[in-house]
Order: C-alpha cells, then structure tokens, then sequence
C-alpha cells in the first residue's frame, strides 16, 4: 500500500478512472440510438444528459492528469474500487431523469446493483419503463458480469502488463492465457459467443410463448444478459413468473449455470476438455452444495406444503434455488418468498445458497466454490492427519487443469475472505433489524446484497430509510470487489489525509 501517497500517485489514479468512464459512456451511447430511433425525446434528453456528464468527466481527467509514473499494485486496487464507486454514480444520472426512481440515492442503488449483477431494485413503475432504459439497466449487467475494468484491458492491448493488477483487483484471480489483455478477449468473446447463441433461444422461445417478433427480441437481450450474468434485473415486476414459459425457463437455467461458471472452465470446454467438470474441485464443490441447499429446500416445501404438484415445486421452488445458488436472483414467483408463505426451512436454504455462490472468477457473487472446497480439502486433511501415525506425510491437494498441492496461504485467505463475508452478512441483518424488520428477513436481505443475488424477501423498498439503502449499496460493491480491494481504497485514503496531499 502507498504509505506517503503523492500527486503523481492522484494523477495516475484520475488517469485511469477516466478511461474507465469514457468506457461507460461508450455503453451509455447503446440505449440513446434505441431512443432515437423511437423518437423517445425524454430518454434522448436524460441518456444525453448521462453521456455528456460522463465522457466529460472521464475526458477531462484523462486528458488533464496524464503522467509517466508506472502503474503499481497499490494504484490498480484504488483505481478499481473508486471505479466503482464513480461510475456506477455517473449511470444513475440517466436513470434518475428518467423520472422512475424517488431521489438521485435510488437511482444509484439501482446503477451498484446492475453492475455489480446484484439485481436489487429501487425503482418505481418497473412496468412502464421505457424501452432504452430498460435496455440500460440490463447493460449494466453485461459490463459489470464480464468487469468494468475489462473496457480498459481490451481496449490497452499495448500496455496490458501494466494495467494487470485491474483484473486481479476486480475479485478475478484466474489468468486464463499468460497474456492478461489476450485473457480478457477471451472473456469477451466468451460472453458474445452466449450473447447470440442466448438471445436466439430465448428469442425463439418468446415467439412461442405468444411475444411478437419485436417484443420478443427485445425481452431475449433483456434476460440473457440479466440470466448470463447472473444479474436478475427483469423487463417487468414478476420477473420470469411474467412469461408463464417452461421452455423459456429451460434456457434460462442452462445461462444461469453457464454465468455461474468460470471463464477458466468455459475455456477448458472451448478446448474440449469435458473431464474438467467431474475433476474440478470447483465444480465439485458447486454439485456438493447444490444438492445439499436443494435438498434442504425441497424438504422446506415439502413440509410446508408451499406447493401441491411437482410441477409447481420444480419451477417454482427448484428454480429459485438455482437462481439463488448461481446468484442470479430471478424470481419466479409472481410475489416474494415470505408472502408465498414457504416457511422457515426453505428460506434458510435460499440463504446459504446465496451465500455459498457460484466459481471464482465468473460473473457469480457470494464465497465461491473454490473457497468452500478449499475450506473442505483443508478440514479433510486435518482429520487425516489426526488418525494417521505420526511418521505418516499427509498431502492434500486440488485439481484443475493441472494438480496443485493445497498450500497453507490459500487456506488462510479462503476462510479470511469467508469470515469478512460472514461478519458483512451480519452487520447488514443487524441494520435490518433496527429498520424494523425481523431478524429473518434481515438476513436474507443482507446476505443477497452482499452476495449479489438479488432475491428479496419483502424489505427492501423505496421508503426505506436512507442509512438501511446505503447499508445495502455498500454491501454490494463489497461483496462485488471482495473486500480486499475496498480495504485497499480506505488504507489510501488515510494515507492521503495523513501525507496531507
């Protein structure tokens, strides 16, 4: 960390924050040609109003604090936090004049929440959004699934070993290809590869389900980048419950897990290599997890008698459970969990499958597989060694594409990072609770902010006291950076005030 930060230091952290919003203004500029071709004169004006402000920030910073000082670990962990933190406030002004959201605050939320594919909402009248900022939220998805920082990377080919510690510090630690700038193509060309092959299915299972041609694409974009990048934005409040498709559901739960995969595992199907989903301790952990939540949910239901047929308990409680597990976030039940009276059980299940997540380095929120399974393969070892004599060498280890001796510093950072989310879990359900609601919902609540889920059980609303919304928006930036990174922003910050730059 930068212990006595300087002015060189500010510009180059302006330099680079700048490029990222000349990036999101370029993403701005997609649902202002939809407005124009509609002739819709209001989004024209807001989107116009969120470009100019945007690109003008980023312009002036990119071209006013130019520096030669090298970009180091320390720049790179503040530059991706601010980030954040700055662009998702410059995507709430378009939102905000849209007229749909109660205060500046609500609009913000709503621009943490779709680039951190969190999929909370705030916003008022879901169903008479327009069509280019309905198309605007669900972009954030797409830019915040793949990473904000991936603008910088792909554009920067020339300079990518410089700029690395951007991926790393938006909570990816998977170096798919040695190259980092040849690493984020490919994540690119990975998410447009599903964009079309998602938004033709979905596309054609809305004509069947009685959409026009027109509508019909429209909703396909829509929920394919809410579905893929494990978002839960929706064109309209029922979320999927809105479609009444089983088909459509079909291919919403193949993106769902596909978003909840690694791009180190699409890389490995891309090359053929099918075994890395049975050897994959990722992948085991994630089928692990997955069965024992569902099971606990299955029972929930079962013994609540939430549904009366199996067909409704798959589609309804099943598919819940996926999208909470991928942390996808959509609904598909046409009201919340607690007003469909599921009970205590099944709830619980949803929130540890929030929690639990899906595979580092995807577009998934929550611990993540890799840190349960390292967490597991840990404790296994432990008790092998305790029966074992004590000559007996004990040696655990992992398997991905190569087969890796698990080291004591991965341990420890795994179940770091769990407790921060544990104890971020908690603090969140605490300020539920003195808000006024009960302790179950809290936690709900606060575990899919921080988790980045999006399912709620009925609290968050937009007469929700301000501290409790900027609880939640926090939440979701930490739980999206995974800490390290915002730590690395306040560690800076005090740093600052003390060299008194």
């Amino acid at each position: 960390m930068l212990f006595r930060p300087d002015r060189d230091d500010l510009r180059i952290i302006g330099y680079y924050i700048g490029k990222v919003l000349v990036g999101l203004a370029a993403v701005m500029a997609v649902p202002l040609v939809v407005a124009v071709l509609q002739g819709a004169l209001d989004d024209v004006t807001a989107l116009v109003c969120g470009i100019s402000a945007t690109a003008g920030l980023g312009a002036f910073l990119h071209a006013r604090l130019v520096t030669t000082k090298s970009l180091d670990w320390s720049h790179g962990m503040v530059i991706v936090a601010l980030s954040w933190l700055v662009g998702s406030a410059m995507v709430a002004i378009p939102l905000y004049l849209s007229g749909h959201f109660g205060s500046w605050l609500d609009a913000w939320f709503d621009a943490m929440s779709g680039l951190t594919t969190s999929g909370l909402s705030l916003l008022q009248d879901l169903d008479h959004l327009s069509v280019p900022m309905n198309l605007l939220r669900h972009l954030t998805h797409f830019v915040g699934g793949q990473g904000i920082m991936l603008v910088v990377l792909t554009v920067m080919a020339s300079s990518g070993a410089r700029v690395s510690t951007l991926y790393v510090g938006e909570g990816r630690d998977d170096r798919i290809v040695p190259s980092i700038v040849a690493t984020s193509k490919f994540i690119w060309l990975v998410a447009t590869t599903w964009l079309v092959a998602g938004t033709a299915a979905l596309w054609a299972t809305g004509l069947v389900a009685g959409l026009s041609p027109g509508r019909a694409l429209f909703h396909g974009v829509n929920i394919f980048m809410a579905a893929f990048d494990t978002g839960g934005f929706a064109p309209y409040s029922t979320s999927m419950a809105y479609y009444h498709s089983v088909s459509m559901e079909v291919v919403v739960l193949v993106l769902m897990v596909a978003g909840t995969l690694s791009f180190g595992m699409h890389w490995e199907l891309w090359r053929g290599r099918a075994r890395q989903l049975v050897d994959n301790i990722e992948m085991r952990s994630l089928g692990v997890t997955a069965l024992v939540t569902g099971g606990i949910v299955v029972f929930g239901l079962v013994r609540a008698g939430t549904f009366d047929t199996t067909t409704a308990l798959w589609r309804k409680g099943v598919m819940t459970l996926v999208s909470a597990h991928t942390g996808t976030g959509f609904a598909f039940n046409a009201s919340t969990l607690y007003v469909t009276d599921w009970g205590l059980i099944a709830p619980a299940g949803i929130v540890i499958a929030m929690a639990l997540g899906g595979m580092a380095s995807s577009t998934a929120g929550g611990i993540k597989a890799m840190r349960v399974g390292t967490a597991a393969t840990s404790i296994l070892r432990d008790v092998r060694r305790a029966v074992q004599p004590d000559a007996a060498v004990v040696v655990a280890s992992t398997t991905g594409r190569s087969r890796r001796v698990l080291e004591d510093d991965a341990v420890r950072s795994a179940v770091t990072v769990t407790v921060l989310y544990l104890l971020t879990f908690l603090v969140g359900a605490v300020a539920g609770v003195l808000a006024d609601f009960s302790l179950d919902q809290a936690l709900f609540e606060s575990t899919s902010a921080t988790a980045n889920v999006g399912l709620s059980s009925g609290v968050l609303a937009w007469s929700n006291p301000v501290p409790l919304k900027l609880v939640y928006l926090v939440q979701m930036w930490l739980g999206r950076l995974e800490f390290m990174t915002a730590f690395a922003l306040v560690g800076f910050v005090y740093a600052a005030a003390r060299a008194k730059v």
